[in-house]
């Protein structure tokens, strides 16, 4: 490229050292429009979209060669810019003394030939034509152009190292902006940086997060793709492919980018084309048959369908595109009328415009063999002019429109600086009988007017207006006819957050979805109570759905993490919200508790019944041959036992927490002790039957009562050092499924504390049991050695149960056990002694008698 350029400019200046006529070498030049007038002002219109190839070998000088394919729109931007030049020229107050005229060639949509025509109007070397007159065009200060913006790149490099300005209605490549390398480019078209923008707050908008995108493989499409994928990763939208259409339109690779657009899950695809490549891309689209896709245009395309095949029509209804700012601009579809070969006929263009737009020819030589019919010169170009002269859709239109506008209010206010109040040094004005460039670009920059259609318009410090897109709708009827239906409006002048407005019920949409909004989504978004997991190695819009852990929540959809619950606050079922823990004791309100209370009180009901049954038969003989104070002294230890339950019952507090365990070792101690006294006791009797013993006189009342209230202080002494020392406190943790509830027990304090009690009542328990063992052979008649080793038996039983019991039980279910084990063996103690001589005593009273006692 840059060594077709320096070829270019070469054969240039040796041309501009030679005699300048009509008839220049034969270069590839495009054709071009001519109007004399006191300002002349260039223009760049690719009114042929396919240029003839260039010889990069400059070997030789290449023979004159003629673009192809009239595009009718371009050709409507064209004669916008004559239209508005002779609407400023009749403007009796804007420009009042000077004539503007104009030098407009074409571009043929390509680089090469753009250049070409852009040097050759600032150099005067382009070959023009004005009435019939052959004349070279003089020197231009300015150029409005060009229409895309990988041509206006290469332009604006060049023009720039003079100082040329030139003002784009189309080229919106955010890329121009950096004034810093295109000082002296300005253009009417928003920036892309403004349309990424837009596209990505609307797919935000509609939930749309996994989405394809499709570029033309021009600056134009390179730049937007950049710009756009930097929004969507602000916005949290993914990329499932993004390809490029190449400009060569290889069909292999056009194919194959079709053939990816089939198979990704991503319903929405973005476009950053100009027209001509969005014409190949669809064409293979209808080849395929793509039918369940939601297009996303750019202003490029947005609202055109000159371009496109019938067929894919159809597959284009619903698309959502973003379109430059629409005008009416009067008068303009009456000039477009006048169009005539007959009276234009030295114009370059107007014969392949007009066998275009009927699709017929004008050659003079026309044979019936020839392909189209031939023109007869009178078809109505009001009625059947298409897409020249529809001027509903005025977008681009509308920006020429402007940008020749700008160029007329910039010499205007040249024109009117006063001398000495100049904007240059020493207050100089500008020279308006030969305008400088360079003097031109500084009022170009300082512009602010209104157009006759009542918009404001200026340029920002970069050349950039203000950006403002319709959001249009394409609504296809059954005939195949588009209506372009503005649905929304971006404009970036109402601030963050309220740029962006869309219709939702106006919109039809596309893919097959025309009621509803189509999903595109990698994954379904994740419901509160779960989390997203992003999948390895896949973009972050694609992931799977996790349940939050227990103990933590998310309450909101799609949450990236899940938040741990308060301390005393726990996840409810669903993860989507903290309650409050359940706070876990053995209450009486628990089914539980109610049924350990019942056998408790039951139990020292029992016994006091027994208790009094004792002391109604107190002189019966059974009851004294049994030891009735050491009876009564057990059986109020027994009461005391059942009772002692209760205290273990209910919410944990410092004071029960301190009493349970002193008051149940206490009152064991007793009872076990009553009991030892009375295994001794007998044991005792026995021996004091024979011959020479004297053994009672040791083990009477007195020494009875100081043997149990021994046994008694000591494990008194213990509980005291216990609770002084560790004592048992209620405290709360953690229990039930991961920690879901809130567990109030009482702690031991000193685990070896806790141990000393209970070790001391089993050691009590296992002497009683022993001393009972071994007196289980007297006669039944005088002891109930049999009955206490029965008894005894059972409670140590109990009690070795109890150890792994405890430990293993959780929650309430610990102190569960533990009454458990203290009724249990309340109870064996109950029922194994007193069962029987309540027998007796109650329902055989015959048998309670001293003879009966002495049978033996």
């Amino acid at each position: 490229m840059q060594l077709w350029i320096v070829g270019l400019i070469g054969e240039i200046i040796r041309l501009c050292s030679t005699e300048q006529s009509c008839g220049l070498q034969g270069r590839v030049i495009s054709e071009s429009l001519y109007k004399e007038g006191d300002v002349i002002i260039g223009g760049l219109f690719p009114v042929y979209n396919e240029a003839p190839v260039p010889n990069h070998a400059f070997t030789q000088i290449q023979n004159r060669s003629r673009c192809q394919g009239v595009d009718l729109r371009s050709y409507r931007w064209l004669k916008t810019m004559l239209f508005t030049v002779e609407e400023i020229n009749r403007d009796p107050f804007l420009l009042p003394n000077i004539i503007l005229g104009y030098l407009v060639a074409d571009t043929c949509l390509a680089e090469s030939t753009t250049l070409s025509a852009a040097l050759a109007i600032m150099t005067g070397q382009e070959e023009t034509v004005s009435d019939t007159e052959c004349i070279v065009a003089p020197r231009v200060p300015v150029i409005v152009g060009d229409a895309r913006s990988s041509a206006s790149i290469g332009v604006a490099d060049t023009l720039g190292v003079f100082d040329i300005p030139m003002v784009s209605y189309f080229a919106s490549c955010a890329c121009l902006g950096d004034n810093h390398r295109f000082h002296t480019f300005l253009r009417t078209v928003p920036s892309d940086a403004f349309q990424a923008k837009a596209m990505a707050r609307l797919l935000h908008l509609l939930d749309w997060t996994w989405v394809g995108v499709v570029a033309g493989d021009d600056e134009y499409g390179k730049s937007g793709v950049q710009l756009l994928l930097k929004e969507l990763e602000h916005v949290g939208v993914c990329v499932d492919y993004l390809e490029f259409i190449p400009k060569s339109h290889s069909q292999r690779r056009i194919r194959r980018t079709v053939e990816t657009i089939q198979s990704s899950t991503a319903h929405v695809v973005v476009t950053f084309a100009i027209a001509p490549d969005i014409e190949v891309l669809f064409k293979e689209v209808v080849v395929q048959n793509v039918t369940n896709r939601q297009w996303i245009a750019t202003e490029a395309w947005s609202t055109s369908v000159q371009f496109l095949d019938p067929a894919s029509i159809p597959l284009l209804a619903g698309t959502l595109g973003f379109a430059l700012h629409r005008a009416d601009i009067e008068g303009l579809g009456a000039y477009l009328s006048q169009l005539n070969p007959a009276k234009q006929s030295n114009e370059p263009f107007v014969k392949d415009v007009w066998e275009e737009i009927f699709g017929c020819s004008l050659a003079q030589d026309w044979q019936p063999s020839f392909k189209r019919p031939k023109c007869t010169g009178s078809e109505n170009v009001e009625i059947h002019g298409g897409i020249y002269t529809d001027v509903s859709q005025l977008r681009v239109t509308y920006n020429v429109y402007k940008a020749v506008y700008a160029i007329a209010y910039a010499i205007h206010n040249m024109i009117a600086c006063q001398p000495g109040r100049g904007p240059f040094e020493n207050g100089q004005c500008p020279d308006v009988n030969q305008i400088k460039p360079r003097q031109l670009l500084h009022y170009l920059n300082a512009v602010n007017f209104t157009t006759p259609v009542g918009e404001l318009v200026y340029f920002e410090d970069n050349g950039e207006p203000s950006a403002s897109y319709d959001i249009m709708n394409w609504h296809v009827d059954e005939s195949g006819a588009v209506n372009f239906v503005q649905v929304g409006q971006f404009d970036a002048a109402n601030g963050p957050g309220q740029e962006l407005n869309i219709n939702i019920k106006k919109v039809v949409w596309g893919g097959g979805w025309s009621d509803q909004v189509p999903v595109s989504v990698c994954s379904v978004s994740c419901l509160p109570g779960t989390r997203k997991s992003v999948q390895k190695g896949k973009a972050i819009c694609c992931f799977d759905c996790l349940p939050c852990a227990a103990g933590e929540i998310s309450n909101l959809t799609d949450s990236t993490k899940c938040i741990r619950c308060p301390e005393k606050f726990w996840s409810n079922v669903e993860r989507t919200k903290c309650v409050p823990k359940i706070v876990e004791f053995l209450s009486l309100q628990d089914t539980m508790g109610i049924v350990l209370t019942v056998l408790s009180v039951t139990g020292a009901t029992l016994t006091t019944t027994v208790l009094a049954t004792f002391f109604h038969h107190r002189d019966t003989p059974l009851v004294r041959a049994n030891n009735s104070e050491l009876s009564f002294m057990l059986l109020v230890s027994l009461t005391l036992c059942f009772l002692c339950a209760l205290v273990f019952i209910g919410r944990p507090a410092t004071w029960n927490c301190m009493l349970r365990h002193t008051l149940f070792g206490v009152s064991f101690v007793i009872c076990i002790a009553c009991i030892l006294s009375k295994t001794v006791v007998v044991l005792v009797a026995f021996q004091a039957t024979l011959p020479g013993s004297n053994l009672m006189q040791y083990f009477g009342p007195i020494q009875q009562r100081a043997g149990i209230l021994v046994c008694t202080m000591v494990q008194v002494v213990i509980c005291l050092l216990w609770l002084l020392l560790a004592p048992p406190l209620p405290t709360e943790r953690a229990g039930g499924e991961f920690g879901a509830r809130v567990i109030l027990q009482c702690t031991v304090g000193s685990v070896v504390g806790f141990a000393l009690v209970l070790g001391y009542i089993g050691l009590l328990a296992v002497v009683c049991f022993l001393l009972a063992f071994f007196a289980r052979k007297l006669p039944d008649s005088f002891n109930e050695a049999k009955f206490i080793t029965f008894s005894m038996l059972i409670f140590c039983t109990v009690w070795i149960v109890f150890v792994p019991a405890y430990v293993s039980s959780p929650g309430k279910y610990t102190v569960a056990v533990e009454i458990f084990a203290i009724l249990a063996s309340s109870y064996g103690l109950l029922l194994c002694i007193f069962t029987p001589k309540c027998y007796i005593i109650l329902l055989k009273p015959e048998k309670n008698t001293k003879k009966n006692m002495m049978a033996k």
